[in-house]
């Protein structure tokens, strides 16, 4: 039972007329910073037109007095999160994409790194950016380099450059392209100042990706390869789903060195183990297909997902594979984690059975089953993403002058993480949603998908 929240503000009639108040205050809130673990008790943080510019002791800071009161006593004020390896719909059904965008910030995500990107989304970036329409700041690629979309170095290189030109923030790698595609796009990506994420294609390699300079590895994709000693010839094995059918001949051992090797090129990983732990566990499908966010997303689309699942499973030969490939999984992600190599919060959504929003809830919870503690987890959705896009002067922690993407949640996220996933309220660069409005707007969105 969640205490009573006192929040003094506007009613609104419907979502569509929330507007950004220019100035709120939380007040006696205990603050998670986010840039150190630990908690900063009994604050006043103040925001005025979508900026945190003030905070400090509650019994010391004035109030301003054209001030939109959030009391707040009790509560907790973190940053909002980043989805690092999210979907964001195209603009033929206007409707499901607004839907997708509320219910990333819904769940307190504030922040979102799109990796199925199209020139709508530029106009949706800045859309988003001036406040024109509600959803998280976003990032994104155009269309991504893949096998039988490149068919040339050449045309790789031309890609990245038009990519760049168009305004997009970075490039999008998928499997199929070939070595000299992959090192011809990066080579152009390097001269207009553009960086490569996603994907290992399989003729590139994880050691040679990372080499190369790509700043991001998403899906862990290309480390159960490598786990497989250079001395075995695997010409008569199948790599199956992510290096499954590898399972028999890796290497644990490499296991450190793959971590190290991530660390000394500066890379970062998206892990993504949620979304692994749902197409390939052995929860049936049907089974995920009644949790309550699946309410949320069209019925037709959760069918296909079951359909997905049911297709993936059905290829498997090995029936210990799908949890020892989990297990090696989590033993790379706390790895990397150890080593000092950097880790984004990311769970591929909407995809297999992850709702924007709250699969990223799962996907916390996935992190600290590999073994990292709450606080380790969230810096991968908050500091880390500001650091990894170079923008720590604008998100990513509660600091004066940075933008005010908040989550008020009930108990201590340090110590109680779930408490994030049933945030009271989030704020949005200065735009408060508190607990009503959220609810209401997920009732909508339940009701558009019966």
């Amino acid at each position: 039972m969640y205490r009573y929240l006192i929040i003094l503000t506007l009613l609104f009639s419907c979502l569509s007329t929330i507007q950004a108040q220019q100035t709120y205050a939380f007040i006696n809130t205990h603050i998670v910073p986010m840039h150190y673990e630990g908690i900063v008790e009994n604050q006043t943080v103040i925001v005025t037109d979508g900026k945190i510019s003030a905070l400090g002791d509650s019994k010391e800071l004035p109030i301003p007095s054209n001030a939109t009161v959030i009391e707040s006593e009790g509560f907790y004020l973190m940053p909002g999160l980043a989805e690092m390896h999210g979907h964001i719909p195209g603009p033929d059904d206007q409707q499901y994409l607004e839907d997708v965008l509320f219910l990333y910030v819904a769940n307190g995500v504030t922040t979102v790194r799109g990796m199925l990107g199209q020139p709508a989304h530029l106009e949706l970036r800045d859309k988003i950016s001036t406040q024109q329409t509600l959803g998280p700041r976003l990032f994104t690629p155009g269309i991504s380099l893949r096998g039988g979309r490149v068919d040339s170095p050449e045309h790789a290189r031309q890609i990245v450059l038009d990519q760049a030109d168009a305004g997009y923030d970075f490039i999008k790698i998928h499997p199929g392209i070939t070595r000299p595609q992959y090192d011809a796009a990066m080579q152009a990506a390097v001269e207009s100042g553009m960086t490569l994420s996603g994907h290992v294609p399989e003729d590139v390699g994880l050691a040679h990706a990372l080499s190369k300079g790509q700043v991001a590895i998403d899906h862990m994709d290309g480390y159960v390869h490598y786990l497989v000693s250079p001395e075995i010839d695997i010409s008569d094995y199948s790599a199956g789903y992510y290096g499954m059918g590898f399972i028999e001949i890796i290497d644990t051992s490499r296991i450190l060195q793959a971590a190290r090797e991530t660390r000394n090129a500066n890379a970062w990983v998206v892990p993504t183990q949620i979304l692994f732990e749902q197409r390939i566990s052995d929860v049936p499908a049907q089974e995920l297909a009644k949790r309550e966010d699946m309410a949320y997303m069209p019925s037709s689309m959760v069918q296909r997902w079951v359909q997905a699942k049911e297709q993936i499973v059905s290829t498997i030969n090995t029936p210990d594979g799908p949890a020892r490939l989990l297990e090696i999984r989590q033993k790379l992600i706390k790895a990397l984690n150890d080593e000092g190599a950097r880790l984004l919060l990311g769970s591929d959504a909407p995809q297999v059975f992850n709702v924007p929003g709250f699969s990223i809830h799962h996907e916390i919870r996935s992190m600290i089953d590999a073994g990292l503690t709450a606080y380790e987890v969230l810096r991968t959705g908050t500091v880390a993403p500001a650091e990894f896009f170079e923008k720590e002067n604008e998100f990513g922690v509660i600091s004066v002058g940075l933008a005010a993407d908040l989550i008020l949640v009930e108990n201590n996220p340090l110590s109680d993480v779930a408490s994030v996933s049933r945030p009271l309220g989030v704020m949005i660069r200065g735009r408060w949603l508190d607990r009503a409005a959220l609810d209401k707007g997920l009732m909508e969105i339940a009701e558009r998908q019966r």
